[in-house]
């Protein structure tokens, strides 16, 4: 998607490209563009494909893992996680998170939120549907929900009225409170979607009925926790939150919720965790939004598809949680040493840039890993030898015990874990990357208490896969062209259950305890073991199931989600809205970057009240024409002001 972005004072005018309604999606380059293009159809309809195309500049690139997931309980920065990831990490490393140099300024963005403006305000004049104006209203609330989280309340008024299509010039801006956003945009834009939007999208990825009941019921959700505030976090700019009403909110969420699992519409669960994410099973009936990429056309990938891979809209976040594995190299009956796992563009591999690493909390919350299919389906533990693909040759690797060999395809290293890891001795004069050796094993191992922001189980789920790939390594380099996940029908349980242990009256066989066993049995399902590569029929629902304790918590759901939506991007969310993040974030363990380091240091982050709130950008700052008193109070309080 080519597209023009005239920036004024930090609230903008969108001028977006033209496309046709067909099965899929057109993206058509224009090179220049006028307000009154909304005016006609064709205006119209580019502006519609705009907004889905914005999903890919959202979720491209490392910024969407960054500002989503690090600083949690899920991921910090890794060996080569300089600069901004060890500023988000929030433990002191990087320097302190300021306006300036914050991940979430891209979240902070009123183009397609406007670009939305002129395709509603046009909509009559042009002959719009409502089931298109619907997709343009779901696109404004969904930009809005995830700022309204992010910043607080943010400007409903772009310089001509609330929620008016802007073509003036304006260097001033006022912000809506929290309350004002929802009411007024959010929760008025998903109603409608529901009311209007079809039960199938009208395109491959199109927006659905269900797809706003869910952000509706998120919405819900999201709100509610505002109102009651149980550790008083504060908010900007200053408003009432009536407390009183924050019970009917959870109970929203939940109805809407249910209804969305009773009303499924084209979605369901996958009846096995691993295909969720299995890259040939990519658009599954689980995903309900998806930022999408193809292998074939760079101008629908939104970059390039072969090469290095980096340009426009790239799909690189998975690069960012990848750790430097081709470093590791082997000894061959030569003697000479031979890199063991080579870069391949394969799903367990691709490219690595060691950006931000998992806690061992985050490990550790994947409690039983031998029959909850989630970890296997999620991590990367087992790395196969890949030597194959560039030393055909070598005809086998020496094992890490004497006597033992290592084939191609067989395991390299394994992340070990709790009582497997007992009595791993690490050899640090002749493994490479300081790997550990197991009596009797030929592969090489790490312990889960020596995980390092070096060494790490790489990211499974959203590693590429791609179809042209051959009997070679494919692209390694490139952006991953696979969609990027946003939506998940399994969110609906996850949702009503949060909404359940927050009080809503639940209907019967819906309980919070029983929607999580839904979630906990498939999780017990296997069909196929992702790391040993091989069919694998099991059912450990019932053990699973028996296990979910009688009363659920919010820690619980919290540690079910990372389960679930380990690296989905939205982490931070979930923390901040549950206002957990300091209490479950503010101190996690790791080993450190040096070669054999595998000793396990404690961090603490300095996370306080005022960081539940991002810092609005210093270019929005900067940009407006205003006096200095009244951008200092547009600033959320706690950080420097910057202009």
């Amino acid at each position: 998607m080519k597209h023009m972005i005239k920036r004024l004072a930090g609230v903008a005018i969108a001028l977006v490209t033209a496309a046709s309604c067909t099965s899929l999606l057109d993206e058509v380059p224009r090179t220049s563009f006028t307000p009154d293009f909304f005016k006609t159809e064709a205006g119209v309809n580019g502006g519609l494909t705009a907004l889905y195309s914005h999903l890919r500049d959202l979720y491209g690139g490392s910024n969407y893992l960054e500002r989503g997931v690090d600083g949690t309980d899920e991921l910090t920065w890794g060996e080569s996680g300089g600069g901004g990831f060890q500023i988000m990490d929030m433990a002191g490393f990087g320097g302190d998170l300021l306006s300036s140099n914050s991940a979430a300024n891209g979240l902070w963005g009123f183009s397609y939120i406007n670009t939305a403006n002129g395709i509603i305000k046009n909509a009559a004049e042009v002959g719009l549907s409502d089931a298109l104006i619907a997709e343009a209203r779901f696109f404004r609330a969904y930009e809005y929900f995830y700022m309204v989280q992010a910043f607080g309340g943010v400007p409903l008024d772009l310089g001509s009225g609330e929620l008016e299509f802007n073509e003036s010039a304006v260097r001033t801006s006022v912000r809506n409170t929290v309350p004002e956003v929802y009411e007024k945009a959010i929760f008025p834009d998903l109603e409608f979607a529901v009311a209007n939007l079809p039960e199938v999208g009208r395109v491959t990825g199109g927006l659905t009925k269900n797809l706003a009941r869910l952000f509706l019921a998120k919405s819900y959700l999201a709100y509610a926790w505002w109102l009651e505030n149980p550790n008083d976090i504060p908010t900007w700019p200053e408003c009432t939150r009536n407390k009183a009403e924050a019970p009917s909110y959870f109970q929203k969420a939940y109805d809407t919720a249910v209804a969305g699992i009773e009303n499924p519409g084209p979605f369901k669960l996958m009846d096995y965790f691993y295909l969720v994410h299995l890259g040939s099973n990519d658009r599954n009936a689980e995903i309900m939004l998806y930022a999408d990429h193809t292998e074939t056309n760079a101008q629908y990938n939104g970059s390039d598809v072969t090469g290095m891979g980096t340009t426009g809209s790239s799909n690189t976040g998975y690069w960012m949680i990848n750790w430097n594995y081709p470093t590791m190299n082997g000894t061959g009956p030569d003697g000479k040493k031979v890199t063991a796992c080579v870069r391949t563009d394969r799903q367990p591999y691709g490219r690595p840039w060691s950006r931000m690493a998992p806690t061992q909390e985050c490990l550790n919350t994947f409690t039983d890993k031998k029959k909850d299919s989630r970890f296997d389906g999620t991590f990367t533990y087992i790395y196969h030898a890949t030597w194959k693909f560039l030393n055909p040759d070598v005809p086998y690797l020496q094992g890490a015990n004497p006597g033992t060999v290592i084939n191609p395809d067989d395991p390299f290293l394994t992340f070990v874990f709790d009582e497997d890891e007992q009595g791993i001795v690490y050899d640090k004069t002749t493994a490479d990357y300081g790997l550990g050796i197991l009596p009797g094993r030929a592969d090489f191992v790490v312990g889960g208490s020596g995980v390092s922001r070096r060494i790490y189980p790489g990211p499974w789920k959203i590693g590429p896969y791609r179809t042209n790939t051959g009997t070679g390594i494919g692209e390694p380099n490139c952006g991953s062209t696979r969609p990027v996940n946003l939506a998940k029908f399994s969110e609906f349980y996850f949702v009503a259950a949060e909404a359940a242990v927050k009080g809503a009256s639940t209907k019967a066989g819906k309980s919070a305890r029983e929607l999580i066993n839904v979630i906990r049995a498939r999780a017990g399902k296997w069909a196929y073991k992702v790391n040993e590569d091989h069919e694998y029929e099991a059912d450990f629902s019932a053990e699973l199931t028996a296990a979910t304790p009688a009363t659920i918590t919010i820690d619980y759901l919290l540690d079910e989600m990372t389960r679930e939506y380990y690296a989905d991007g939205f982490r931070w969310f979930d923390l901040v809205r549950t206002q957990k993040w300091a209490e479950r974030a503010g101190k996690y363990t790791i080993a450190g970057t040096v070669v054999g380091d595998h000793d396990p240091v404690v961090y603490t982050r300095k996370i306080e009240k005022y960081h539940y709130l991002r810092p609005i950008p210093k270019s929005q700052i900067s940009a407006m024409d205003m006096p200095e008193e009244d951008l200092k109070k547009y600033q959320n309080p706690g950080y420097p002001f910057e202009k």
